[in-house]
């Protein structure tokens, strides 16, 4: 017998769903309740899609910038092709390349910016780095020893206001003893290109060859120590103990954690915390179901009498408004995720639009200069699941008071 009511439960659930209630007032907060879990669901999947854009970022850009893993020794490294062969052997490196870092600032026309300085072998420097791929202008393979050439960020070019064959003055904080007294150290160069990877060190960085750089750094034929790629570079801190204790006391080892590690850290939790504070508008949007749906129960309390009396079980009674709730649960969520995931595809551009419309920058304070979004589905799965749950169990105890409802009391007034 309840089995012949099952579709008699979904058939009168829809009914009551379309029907417009005689108080207009259970109408409205039907329908903000499905507006605010269409909004919750939106909300949530916009927001996971920007912290899943900024992580990727984070991996693509400024670790694909940044050194996995850095190999220094104590000593200037007078041939780093053995150093490179010896760790390059090693489970998990995948690449070595030659590197000197300077510390110095730029000036060009009366502009002045500082700027760490990289040494690098280009075609070496390619298989550990991204910089070769980013390149806006010129060529990164431009760099030759002797040549005094460079490699700005764009960030830094727009800074010096410097182009593709300017030349600027690089000032080392060094200072040389002369004829006129104590003068800091300047060497002449050529802008020979200009990279643009979309994030904080395009207005930080700079490359010239290694050759040049040990040169300044007055220590000829001579390298600071050498970068590595990974295989993994979660594994960084692992592999960098493991070369440190094989390499000996003649040199140390950094790596990314050190110097963006608390970024990456604070992404990952900002993206829990994020899911964890905007599952609240998911959860008010339940609570609305919850109020709509006992405000129902009460106006129909003379129809459930009438279907009691026609034979209806109060576990039929259950159904139907279960099947309410879930089709209020069901529009909100499928709506919520429409709009969500057209949200997390345009964002970017939307965010643009807002720099454009209002004149101001949003992201200057970030390590991105833009919004950066990606549409993970496994995450619109987990958050359709989510709403789902929450709004099923939003209409267990309506549904369970409309099952409670006695015939005999309810028609005594109607």
């Amino acid at each position: 017998m309840r089995a012949m009511f099952r579709p008699f439960a979904l058939f009168v659930g829809l009914r009551y769903t379309g029907a417009r209630a005689r108080n207009s007032f259970i109408s409205v907060i039907t329908l903000i309740s499905a507006l605010g879990l269409m909004l919750g669901v939106a909300v949530l999947i916009t927001v996971l899609s920007v912290m899943n854009g900024f992580d990727r970022e984070l991996q693509t850009r400024i670790l694909g910038m940044v050194t996995h893993l850095s190999v220094h020794g104590r000593e200037p490294v007078e041939d780093w092709r053995e150093l490179a062969d010896q760790v390059s052997g090693y489970p998990g490196v995948a690449a070595a390349a030659p590197f000197i870092q300077l510390e110095g600032m730029l000036t060009h026309k009366g502009n002045v910016a500082g700027a760490l300085v990289n040494g690098v072998e280009p075609e070496a420097e390619r298989r550990v780095s991204i910089v070769g791929d980013m390149m806006w202008e010129g060529e990164f393979d431009a760099l030759q020893d002797g040549g005094f050439g460079v490699v700005l960020g764009y960030g830094l070019a727009r800074k010096l206001d410097a182009e593709v064959g300017d030349k600027v003055t690089l000032v080392l904080p060094e200072a040389s003893v002369s004829p006129a007294g104590v003068m800091p150290r300047f060497k002449r160069f050529e802008v020979v290109g200009v990279f643009r990877a979309r994030a904080e060190v395009d207005g930080l960085y700079a490359y010239v060859s290694s050759g040049d750089a040990a040169v300044l750094h007055r220590q000829p034929g001579t390298v600071e120590g050498i970068h590595l790629r990974l295989d993994d570079l979660f594994a960084a801190p692992e592999i960098g103990w493991r070369l440190q204790q094989a390499l000996g006391p003649d040199y140390y080892t950094t790596d990314w954690t050190r110097t963006h590690g608390n970024l990456f850290q604070a992404i990952k939790m900002e993206k829990s915390m994020m899911t964890l504070l905007l599952s609240f508008i998911v959860a008010v949007a339940a609570f609305n179901i919850i109020s709509s749906q006992v405000m129902l129960v009460t106006e129909k309390r003379g129809n459930i009498a009438v279907l009691r009396t026609l034979g209806a079980s109060p576990g039929t009674i259950m159904r139907i408004f279960m099947v309410q709730g879930a089709v209020i649960g069901l529009a909100g969520t499928i709506l919520g995720t429409l709009l969500g995931v057209l949200l997390a595809n345009n964002v970017s551009e939307v965010a643009t639009w807002i720099e454009r419309t209002f004149n101001t920058r949003l992201f200057d304070a970030y390590f991105v200069n833009y919004l950066p979004s990606q549409l993970e589905w496994s995450d619109v799965g987990i958050i359709v699941a989510i709403a789902m749950v929450i709004t099923f169990a939003a209409t267990l105890y309506p549904s369970w008071r409309a099952s409670r409802v006695r015939p005999a009391e309810a028609l005594r007034y109607e």
